[in-house]
């Protein structure tokens, strides 16, 4: 009997931590419509548990999160230029918008998003490591929107959401150049939290994640969902959308929690509820 092909996106889940792995290390875990597919699966079956406090994104192996979509079988699926052949192009091809709720190329997804980065994030890779939160990266992780130097323009979502991370200046820079910057490049700019040696990736994006996972589920999303919607308001309706989901977060049986295992001295049991 042949042997069944590993997923190419793994999961796991433990600890009120979601392990998702992009999983073709040999082709430096570029994008193909199951991995599409299987993203906006995970990403809607994350949302709606309340066991997830937050997600930890990586890439196989050491030479890529992720380049982008893989030009022979994702982008004909994409252009329309060749039939489906398979569940997951019939899938895509269905909605090709999917592509974009895979980046989580939207503001509706808000658990706490943490990366693991090893090696290159090139492309929709770089699009996707922006729809994240918290960034680790080895020394030799490199950074690049390419998309201008194929004719294209990086439409997966760093068109309205880099220059609302770093600089103005650097923003522009990245993306119409289409020139890699190193990680120690990325840090300087605030493009990502930490680099640390590239065998302490996983370990310590593990830890912020663990850190992260003390918190109450939906003050977590709460707090993020105010962050996220407030971007680029004026104060006074980013104040209103604070207040709102302060409103929201102060009716959970959580918020009760919180304060009287403090006074209890004991440590609190969130429900996410």
């Amino acid at each position: 009997m042949a042997e069944t092909a590993a997923p190419q996106v793994l999961f796991e889940q433990r600890e009120g931590i979601a392990y998702i792995t992009l999983n073709r290390p040999d082709k430096r875990n570029a994008l193909t419509p199951e991995m599409v597919v299987r993203l906006v699966d995970l990403w809607q079956r994350v949302a709606e548990d309340p066991g997830v406090r937050v997600v930890l994104l990586t890439g196989a192996g050491s030479r890529a999160f992720s380049t982008g979509g893989d030009l022979g079988e994702l982008i004909p699926i994409m252009m329309r230029t060749r039939e489906p052949q398979n569940e997951w192009e019939e899938r895509l091809s269905g909605s090709r918008r999917m592509l974009y709720q895979a980046l989580l190329r939207d503001t509706s997804f808000f658990k706490p998003i943490v990366a693991a980065v090893r090696g290159q994030a090139y492309g929709g890779g770089f699009e996707f490591l922006l729809s994240t939160d918290i960034r680790v990266a080895s020394p030799d992780s490199t950074f690049a929107l390419t998309e201008v130097r194929r004719g294209l323009i990086a439409g997966g979502g760093s068109l309205a959401r880099l220059a609302r991370q770093v600089s103005w200046a650097d923003a522009m820079e990245i993306a119409l150049t289409g020139e890699p910057i190193d990680a120690e490049h990325a840090l300087r700019i605030g493009l990502i939290n930490r680099v640390v040696p590239a065998d302490q990736v996983m370990a310590t994006a593990e830890e912020l994640a663990r850190q992260i996972s003390l918190g109450a589920p939906v003050a977590l999303a709460k707090s993020k969902e105010a962050m996220v919607l407030s971007s680029g308001r004026s104060l006074e309706d980013a104040f209103e959308i604070e207040s709102r989901c302060t409103r929201e977060n102060a009716l959970t049986d959580d918020a009760k929690e919180g304060p009287r295992a403090f006074v209890e001295k004991r440590d609190p049991v969130f429900r996410g509820r």
